[in-house]
């Protein structure tokens, strides 16, 4: 199968679907062992960049706790990974989203069939009802938020209720993006673990697998290469044109804060109306080169424009979600990210 495909193409497995983990063994057996010790802390952080298996390693620490369910069990003290047979009935109820001691909490579909910006307080309050039930399944209950960061400050609020007065043998595994969006009393009440981006070969055994692509395909190799660690960001960029839309991308903002407005109008036509592949790719080009402007070793010889890159990236963030969310143009957001990356790199 060749990896020059189409998004519509490309279907990749939701990490609920991935039993295996690459990369992040150390990850894994901090939680591992906390679980054996009998002292697992209730919440849990799972930090990183996008795409790196944040979500897949908290649904494999579901899958392992829910399966077995007494931490002093020599089954449990002989583990050495958190590997469950796919085959087992648990494992298959939480590949079909139907195990009743698993809450999930992510964007969902409105009433109109679009996708949330964000995770409600209506859906955060589940956790009322999920942790106080004793009917479902007797042991352990499991909460994974993917992501904390998209919790409105309601939803968040209520989240924070839960955390702070944990019902006995519950979990709750907080996946995150971007640490500093979610409220530091959440972060506060959370054991952090944090990730590093995978190293090619793990991206491109994963991608492989995530995706069902061959993992000699030259094509998946050239876009974990590029994909600096990240998953997500190598499948983004096999769909179609999207390598080189990033790279148009970055060379557009190496101008900055000068921009050639015919370059911006030939970005946005490259775009399309409704390539969320293309739109996925602009965006990543776009948090590569903030995140690099915020590493930089000089970077705090300029707070202040730290603080305004820092600001216009969360602004960047809600337009694009926006933007995919209903469809808009991609032009004008072309055109308001140049504009406000402009104006806080002068």
């Amino acid at each position: 199968m060749s990896a020059r495909k189409t998004e519509q193409e490309i279907t990749v497995r939701h990490p609920r679907e991935t039993p295996d983990l690459f990369g992040h063994r150390e990850a894994e057996t901090a939680l591992l062992s906390a679980y054996r010790s009998g002292r697992i802390p209730h919440a849990w952080l799972i930090g990183g960049a996008q795409g790196i298996g944040k979500a897949t390693l908290a649904y494999r620490m579901a899958r392992f706790v829910l399966t077995h369910r007494e931490p002093m069990a020599p089954t449990v003290q002989r583990a050495e990974t958190l590997a469950v047979d796919p085959d087992h009935h648990v494992a298959r109820q939480i590949t079909a989203g139907a195990h009743g001691g698993l809450l999930v909490l992510e964007r969902s579909l409105n009433d109109r069939g679009v996708m949330r910006t964000v995770i409600t307080v209506d859906e955060t309050r589940e956790t009322i009802s999920f942790f106080g039930s004793t009917a479902a399944v007797d042991g352990w209950r499991v909460c994974i938020v993917d992501t904390v960061d998209e919790l409105n400050p309601n939803a968040a609020n209520a989240l924070l209720k839960i955390l702070e007065e944990p019902p006995q043998r519950s979990l709750f595994l907080l996946v995150s993006h971007s640490a500093a969006r979610a409220l530091p009393t959440i972060l506060s009440r959370c054991r952090k673990l944090p990730l590093r981006p995978l190293a090619t070969d793990d991206v491109v055994r994963a991608a492989s697998q995530a995706a069902n692509i061959a993992i000699d395909d030259p094509a998946l190799t050239e876009a974990a290469e590029a994909a600096e660690g990240s998953v997500a960001h190598a499948l983004t960029l096999l769909g179609g044109d999207a390598l080189k839309l990033q790279q148009r991308t970055t060379a557009l903002l190496a101008t900055l804060p000068q921009v050639d407005p015919r370059e911006l109008h030939a970005l946005g036509d490259a775009l399309g109306g409704s390539d969320r592949v293309a739109l996925a790719a602009f965006i990543d080009g776009v948090d590569r080169w903030i995140s690099d402007k915020l590493r930089a070793d000089d970077a705090n010889a300029n707070l202040p424009r730290l603080a305004r890159l820092a600001e216009v990236w969360e602004k960047i963030i809600s337009a694009a979600r926006d933007t995919e969310a209903y469809n808009l143009e991609r032009k004008p957001l072309v055109f308001s990210v140049f504009g406000m990356l402009a104006e806080a790199t002068r």
